[in-house]
Formats: structure tokens, sequence, C-alpha cells
């Protein structure tokens, strides 16, 4: 059974080795459903594998769609959206914990829907280094294409008021909670 909306969620990601990569403090859940997980946090703090701490500058809507090999970050700015998506597995909620193998690209989205994919050196290395599976290596390149067509396409979390709609309803669950 999933938390209810207004818990605190802890979010803690690893590498395929099951090394932890980073763990984000406190995210309020603001709806959970078969299909997905949507929470928001703003100023969170956040844990590196190294024991380096940092807090997040703006306020944060997560989305972890169920048995997608991808998530996102969308981060509201002054000047606009901007969208930090994670290729890894499918997410678990066990609990107040959902956890999730981080399989190195991201992709960063902007303002205008242009994006810039990070750290394919990252994942060539760590498949090997780590023996990413031929399935997995395939998985992670299908979740990218995917996650450019949904940009392209403005699906999901790229749909026009998708973001600005689940901010506001983060306002609202949270104030219940203070």
């Amino acid at each position: 059974m999933s938390p209810a909306p207004g818990s605190i969620i802890r979010i803690e990601s690893f590498k395929h080795d099951h090394s932890l990569h980073r763990i984000w403090d406190k995210t309020t859940l603001i709806h959970s459903s078969d299909a997905v997980v949507i929470g928001g946090n703003d100023r969170v703090k956040v844990t590196e594998a190294d024991g380096r701490e940092w807090r997040t500058r703006e306020p944060a809507i997560c989305t972890f769609g169920r048995g997608q090999w991808f998530n996102t970050i969308a981060m509201i700015r002054d000047d606009g959206i901007y969208y930090y998506c994670n290729i890894g597995s499918p997410f678990s909620l066990k609990g107040n914990l959902l956890s999730y193998i981080d399989y190195d690209l991201d992709v960063k989205v902007f303002p205008d829907m242009t994006y810039t994919i990070l750290d394919e050196e990252e994942f060539l290395l760590h498949s090997k280094q780590m023996n990413y599976p031929p399935f997995v290596v395939e998985r992670v390149q299908t979740a990218l294409r995917e996650v450019l067509d949904w940009v392209r396409l403005r699906r999901g979390p790229f749909q026009n008021g998708f973001v600005q709609r689940w901010y506001e309803r983060y306002l609202l669950v949270r104030e219940d909670e203070e």
C-alpha cells in the first residue's frame, strides 16, 4: 500500500552494483496511482555517495511512471521550467522509501524544450565495469529514445500546464501538513 498524499518519502538511487548513488532526504508525496507517483520538494537536502551534502535551489516536481526506465525532475525557476531526466530502472516504493537504479544517462531539457544528453561516457564506462546485461543496455537505450519522444511530443511531465498543476497541488498538500 502506498503512503497517502502529504506523506514524506525519501528517494534513494543506487548504481547497478547496488552501491549508493544519491539520496533526496524529503519529498512530499502528491499523488500515487497504478500509473504514476508524483512528489514535490523545495530546497531539499541531497546526499551524494561520497557523503557530500547540498540543497536543491528551487521547487521541483518529480514524476515516476510505473514500469518506466526513466524519471523526471521538473525544476521551477524564474526563467522557466528545466527538466532533469534520469535514465534508470523502474522504481520501487516500499513504505516511505522510493528507490531505483540510476543507469548514468541523463537528459537535461530547457524551457524551450531543447535538450542535452549527459553522461554518455559514464554509461559506457559503467556498462563495462559493472557488466550491464544486454537487456539493461537495450532498456536504457529505449528509455533514452522514449524521453526524447516525450519531449518532442510534449507528453507526460512535458505537457503544457502539467508541472504548474502539480506544483499548485504540492503547495496545498504541503500546507495541510504544516
